[in-house]
């Protein structure tokens, strides 16, 4: 499907098979330098290893309630029995070592020239003071042998820009802020970090809780960290342990109690074992919290802020978000500390390069009618791997149902989903025996499959920073893909953001996309309108205005 895209400058070929798609919108409305002791202790298989150990997949699971954005537990947490301040005293903490970092000859010898050609092909940017170098490879970086050996295992060839930096920083003991797309190798930034971190402090005693934890925002991507965090933790007996909602917490708990290094949980769960006082923080010296602007946009912050609050103050702490919204810039300044700020491509909110993006408007009606046209195309190619996103947990069951009618094979995720049907869902749709998969947001952030070639938004999402998301799940790993996006008139008000978005990656905009920005404007303009002359709220956000006196009751404005 080389056709449609022009790898170089994104630009759209008007020969290609999806012309008719944009078309109908418009007639439409090794080093030796980390040394460390041999761990003298047996070493099994972690429970906990990739999430998916015997205890968490057993039978018996009791639905979770999950609302609409995928979280599984709608508890009040104001009310919290965690102890909301613990005083900490550091003079009576003992010590502990987070600077690693040998600098490399090569690295060390690297021009400012070459550094700043670098961060200029990369859209790299820094702040931040004292910022080491970039590496360039995998031998530049000195990791231990027990970390190159599975790296090299790996064939990959260097290292993503978003590691180049971040690994010489997070090996130095930095704090560390971290803005990337999705797919860019952010989890791997601060694993093997937090591997070499945990092999330099004192062996776990029972009843210690974890060295490193990582807070995510879904199961999925929690099982995803977990995985990886097996893979280059096994080689030196680091055990993990996977804490999320809608699984027994028994499993989860035993893993913790039997010595798991590394913690990897949501929230919501990691609230609740803490309030049991089945484990504790205070072992706990590098924290990670990975797409934080997911969590903030779930509602976690209560959670995250009573957490942090009991982990000791001179931790290392690494932040990880697509996005960097005001909400993430006060988490980031309240608990980090003189961190250094890595920004790979523009500040602002913007979709990866790599994927070609296109738009349809069209009425309501005519969804099933063009999805089935669309999958017909697509299904005819040797990459066909497809995810389409839908608002509601009940349209991702019919939507299902119909495509399974006319002969599509697929399947579903939502929050409605137990535990074992996710993970066999996920499991059929990464071995390419369901190509197709319709999922609700609750997977939009959350999963990591490579290959994924084409997005589909049925129904456009609540923000552009979703829509953003969701075509996030291809182009990964400097990829291409394709995102198509029906688009109708109850999304007008958000045609605004979303033309942002296309611009911003030089995508080719639908003239009636404009018309809808139009339209969303208006039904903005009524609204405000409404509000200040029949009593609603004032622009300013203040009570409600008493200068128009009582609503007058009468019939449709327009």
């Amino acid at each position: 499907m080389s056709s449609y895209y022009n790898n170089n400058d994104r630009t759209y070929d008007s020969s290609s098979r999806y012309q008719g798609f944009r078309q109908e919108s418009s007639n439409s409305s090794t080093s030796g330098n980390y040394q460390h002791r041999d761990r003298d202790r047996s070493y099994g298989s972690s429970r906990g290893g990739g999430g998916f150990s015997a205890g968490s997949i057993g039978g018996g699971f009791n639905r979770p309630n999950f609302d609409r954005s995928g979280r599984s537990d709608k508890r009040d947490y104001s009310f919290s029995t965690l102890e909301p301040v613990v005083q900490w005293d550091l003079s009576k903490l003992p010590k502990f070592e987070k600077h690693f970092y040998q600098e490399n000859p090569i690295t060390a010898h690297r021009s400012i020239d070459d550094v700043q050609f670098f961060y200029n092909e990369n859209q790299i940017t820094i702040s931040g003071t004292q910022c080491s170098k970039p590496i360039l490879t995998f031998q530049e970086a000195m990791f231990p042998d027990y970390v190159m050996r599975v790296l090299m295992q790996q064939n990959w060839t260097k290292p993503t820009p978003i590691q180049s930096q971040g690994w010489p920083l997070a090996l130095s003991g930095r704090d560390l802020v971290g803005i990337a797309q999705t797919g860019s190798g952010k989890t791997l930034s601060y694993i093997l970090p937090a591997v070499v971190h945990i092999n330099h402090q004192p062996h776990l005693a029972r009843g210690d809780g974890p060295i490193c934890l990582v807070l995510v925002p879904t199961r999925e991507l929690a099982q995803q960290v977990a995985q990886v965090a097996q893979m280059f933790g096994s080689s030196s007996r680091v055990r993990n342990a996977c804490i999320y909602g809608g699984a027994p917490k028994g499993p989860q708990i035993r893993d913790i109690e039997n010595g798991a290094e590394i913690c990897i949980a949501t929230p919501g769960r990691l609230i609740d074992i803490l309030e049991m006082r089945k484990v504790n923080l205070k072992r706990c010296t590098y924290l990670v919290l990975d797409e934080a602007d997911r969590m903030l946009d779930m509602g976690f912050e209560p959670q995250i802020k009573k957490i942090i609050s009991q982990v000791r103050p001179d931790r290392q702490t690494l932040m990880w978000s697509a996005t960097w919204p005001k909400e993430v810039e006060r988490l980031a300044e309240s608990f980090l500390n003189k961190y250094v700020q890595i920004n790979i491509g523009a500040t602002q909110l913007h979709a990866n390069h790599n994927i070609l993006q296109i738009v349809q408007v069209c009425q309501e009606d005519e969804k099933d009618r063009k999805l089935d046209r669309l999958l017909n195309e697509i299904m005819r190619e040797k990459e066909n791997k497809t995810i389409i996103f839908v608002e509601t947990k009940k349209r991702a069951d019919e939507l299902t149902r119909k495509m399974k009618r006319v002969g599509w094979i697929s399947a579903c995720i939502h929050g409605d989903k137990s535990q074992p049907e996710r993970d066999w869902v996920l499991k059929e749709f990464r071995e390419n025996k369901n190509p197709i998969l319709v999922a609700t947001d609750v997977a939009a952030r959350g999963l990591d499959v490579d290959d994924i070639k084409y997005v589909i938004n049925y129904d456009f999402p609540n923000s552009s920073e979703d829509y953003v998301h969701r075509i996030g799940r291809t182009g990964r790993a400097s990829k291409v893909g394709t995102a198509f996006t029906f688009f109708t008139a109850k999304n007008a008000p958000k045609a605004k953001g979303l033309i942002s978005v296309l611009q911003e990656a030089n995508q080719q905009v639908d003239p009636a996309l404009f018309a809808m920005q139009a339209v969303g404007r208006a039904r903005d303009d009524r609204k405000n309108f409404f509000k200040s002359s029949y009593g609603g709220p004032t622009k300013r956000g203040g009570p409600p205005s008493r200068r128009g006196g009582p609503p007058i009751k009468r019939g449709r404005p327009f």
